[in-house]
């Protein structure tokens, strides 16, 4: 099994950036706290203003479906939707 890597890229509208990162700082503390199958979920600010990059790693597939399953990630990521100015984009990688 190698590990999963996600870069999600978040565009976010102008007004909301303050709101959008109080709650990305809830989801990744809840990450880090109930999901042993992730070893990374970080929040970065790109160059351009309004758009993030999150960097995930994750142990397998198992703990991906983990993350998008559990509550935490359903009730704050329904929180962050409002905040955003279109679907995020999402790359996934595998590591070697």
């Amino acid at each position: 099994m190698s590990a999963i890597g996600i870069i999600a890229t978040l565009r976010v509208q102008p007004d909301k950036t303050e709101a959008f990162e109080g709650v990305f700082v809830e989801l990744a503390a809840a990450v880090r706290a109930n999901e042993p199958g992730n070893s990374l979920y970080r929040l970065f600010r790109t160059d351009e203003a309004g758009v993030y990059k999150v960097m995930e790693c994750y142990d397998d597939a198992a703990a991906v479906e983990a993350h998008r399953a559990s509550d935490h990630f359903r009730t704050l990521g329904a929180k962050l939707g409002p905040c955003l100015a279109g679907a995020p984009e999402i790359e996934r990688l595998t590591a070697v």
